[in-house]
């Protein structure tokens, strides 16, 4: 018996044409058949992933639980504040609809601010009805001011009638001013944005000298212009520095002095570039009647958006002129009356309403004015010819 044992095992070792030694590999060839093909190709998983593997096996380590929040406090058993009883729940609406208006009053003849008026001094009409005044004070504050300029290759005169204009306006800002400057022609251009560094505003202003395009599209650069205002807070004014003329703008008149009344907190102060020019070119048979019915709609397109604003329109003929123009700016800026009331049409209906502003003594008699020796005194009050509703939405 021993002996065929012996006999089978030598033939199994000559049929695998192995030695003695490989007879592990033999052994390896009649293994079980491997896994299905959809496990061949599986990835063994890491040991991140198992955790540290031992004699008996993978051993996965539990993430730790986290640790459980305190529970809140409990809910009081009754409110603080309770409503006496017998009354139930109480709404208490607090109604903010109350309209500011900027209001400076200037005499005629020295263009100076007139102070220590009350609010028995003002009367103020909204579409033609009489207004109850809340109050009445006057604001001294800082200039947050844009000057838009026309920088368009138009001509040598009205460009430098530009930089001169904006450099008289430079020379009287303060240290606590903010100022931004924008330049047009085809486009607009923001050569600095706000900032009370001087030096900045300099240097922008220095790089004006060569003109790109010739078309000046006054309408765009200005209804951009109030549309980025319209993300600053506060007061704010326009400083338009321009021939008044627009070329190719995609906006309309009527579509921007539909933006300027939809834009609060905006005053714009309008300066005519090329007067002097104008003068000359016309008095020399140059300028046509078209051309001249242009500048003239120019002017007076200048002088509506100042108007709308409670600004003013400025049409120096001469630079000598520009240090008084922009001292009267600056005053106006600075010092204003805010009178406040609330209207008595109180419908949120986003129509525009009409305003006037009236200066009257303690009979409601419109308010005389006098100097030192008793001779009267001529005034202009400025201010913005409406505003526009809010809406029941808003």
């Amino acid at each position: 018996m021993t002996l065929q044992i012996k006999h089978l095992l030598g033939v199994a070792v000559a049929l695998c044409g192995l030695t003695q030694g490989s007879l592990v590999a033999c052994q390896a060839q009649a293994a079980p058949p491997a896994p299905p093909s959809g496990t061949q190709n599986a990835t063994p998983p890491s040991q991140e992933d198992t955790g540290p593997a031992t004699d008996n096996g993978p051993i996965v380590i539990p993430k730790k639980k986290q640790q459980d929040q305190a529970p809140p406090p409990p809910a009081p058993s009754q409110p603080v504040v309770v409503n006496p009883p017998g009354v139930g729940s109480v709404t208490i609406r607090v109604d903010t609809s109350l309209v500011n208006v900027d209001v400076s009053v200037l005499l005629d003849k020295t263009k100076t601010f007139v102070p220590n008026l009350t609010a028995k001094n003002f009367a103020v009409y909204e579409d033609g009805v009489l207004q109850p005044i809340r109050d009445v004070k006057i604001t001294q504050t800082p200039i947050t001011a844009v000057m838009l300029l026309e920088f368009a290759a138009n001509s040598w005169a009205f460009i430098n009638d530009m930089r001169n204009s904006a450099s008289v306006f430079f020379d009287q800002l303060r240290p606590n001013d903010y100022v931004a400057v924008i330049t047009y022609d085809s486009r607009t251009q923001i050569l600095t944005d706000f900032t009370s560094d001087k030096t900045v505003v300099q240097n922008s202003l220095q790089t004006l000298t060569i003109p790109g395009m010739r078309d000046s599209n006054l309408f765009d650069a200005l209804y951009e212009t109030l549309d980025r205002l319209t993300r600053v807070e506060g007061r704010k004014d326009i400083v338009l520095i321009s021939s008044g003329r627009d070329t190719f703008s995609k906006i309309n008149l009527d579509q921007i002095l539909a933006k300027i009344k939809a834009t609060p907190n905006v005053t714009i102060y309008s300066i005519g570039t090329g007067q002097f020019a104008r003068e000359m070119a016309d008095g020399m048979g140059r300028m046509g009647g078209i051309t001249r019915m242009d500048y003239l709609q120019a002017d007076n397109q200048m002088k509506t958006f100042a108007q709308m604003t409670g600004g003013q329109a400025f049409f120096p003929m001469f630079q000598g002129a520009l240090p008084d123009v922009f001292k009267q700016i600056n005053q106006q800026m600075r010092s204003e009356y805010i009178v406040t009331y609330k209207p008595t049409n109180m419908a949120l209906d986003g129509t525009y309403r009409k305003l006037h502003v009236e200066l009257v003594d303690e009979e409601g008699h419109p308010l005389r004015m006098a100097d030192e020796k008793g001779r009267p005194l001529k005034y202009s009050i400025i201010a913005r010819d409406g505003y526009t509703a809010k809406r029941a939405v808003e």
